[in-house]
């Protein structure tokens, strides 16, 4: 069994697009899943976790996520590490880029170890519920304006979270 289970909502496609990219970076170590078709015990079984979401309206997670929110309350996870990625749209939704992961953080910030923070550099956006202490909880991806910076904005965060999850 893979260590790091990475799991996401996904309505366009894109989200899963990036699940299945940090899927490959990492290789064998791990393994996908739809939160829509996720259990408890399906999270539990990992070492490692990794949560991924788009930011739909006005800063709401996916729906699936939306769905998945009570059953995440009642976790308690054991401070199992965890990372978090967020796709937004900065130029669109300014006062609300990769809020997302900004709710499932502030969900259960309290209840795992979250690595992966990632820098506020080279993006434009006025506010984000996932920016805490200068930095986002996890890493923010704007496919829409900034598709050129996705691949290597991955690269650089996956080896991030490769030396984060092993401390």
């Amino acid at each position: 069994m893979a260590k790091i289970g990475i799991f996401y909502g996904s309505s366009t496609g894109n989200t899963e697009l990036i699940a299945e990219k940090i899927k490959a970076l990492f290789g064998n170590d791990a393994d996908t899943c739809n939160i829509d078709a996720a259990s408890i015990e399906d999270i539990e079984k990992y070492e490692f976790l990794i949560f991924g979401t788009s930011s739909w309206g006005i800063g709401d997670t996916q729906d699936d996520w939306d769905d998945f929110m009570d059953i995440l309350s009642g976790m308690t996870f054991n401070k199992k590490k965890l990372a978090l990625f967020g796709l937004g749209d900065q130029i669109n939704y300014p006062d609300s880029f990769a809020d997302g992961i900004g709710i499932i953080y502030d969900a259960i910030y309290d209840r795992v170890d979250v690595v992966g923070a990632w820098p506020l550099d080279g993006y434009t956006f006025n506010e984000s519920a996932a920016v805490k202490n200068g930095m986002f909880v996890g890493l923010a991806i704007d496919k829409e304006n900034q598709p050129h910076l996705t691949d290597s904005r991955l690269e650089k965060w996956v080896n991030i979270l490769k030396k984060e999850m092993i401390s």
